[in-house]
């Protein structure tokens, strides 16, 4: 794997990351981030992390968001928004989906491991293969350009 040197000023960040780094929520982390790079004791950090009741945890946060993204997720809405979408309109959904498919493959293979995270996404492609998913766009046409 080739690996290259990014400056911290080179790095893209999303609106509201900035933020985010600096909550209180994330202080414990940004601690233990910077022990890391610069070889500190990680016990004090490790530590006042575990002290934390899970909802204050960094992977409750992203599982929370997980579950309210998709808690009514439905395809045939998907299709009916795809159907009415501009072009650039579904540029702008779909543009960071690539993304996002590899962040929450590392987030389930830091949680469980290489293993059951391949599982898991050979299970989610199994099952999407089998899913009959309505094609509004090949019976209505794309509505708008």
């Amino acid at each position: 794997m080739n690996f290259k040197t990014i400056r911290l000023a080179d790095l893209k960040t999303e609106p509201g990351a900035e933020e985010l780094l600096q909550s209180d929520a994330m202080q414990p982390y940004m601690a233990l981030a910077e022990a890391v790079v610069t070889g500190g004791d990680l016990t004090p950090h490790i530590k006042r992390i575990a002290a934390l009741p899970l909802t204050k945890k960094y992977v409750w946060r992203v599982t929370a968001a997980l579950r309210s993204a998709f808690a009514d997720y439905d395809t045939l809405s998907a299709q009916a928004d795809l159907a009415t979408c501009s072009k650039a309109d579904l540029n702008a959904v779909t543009e960071d989906l690539p993304i996002r498919a590899i962040q929450l493959c590392l987030f389930t293979k830091a949680l469980l491991g290489q293993s059951s995270m391949e599982w898991i996404v050979s299970e989610a492609i199994h099952v999407a293969g089998l899913s009959r998913v309505p094609d509004l766009v090949g019976k209505l046409g794309p509505i708008t350009e």
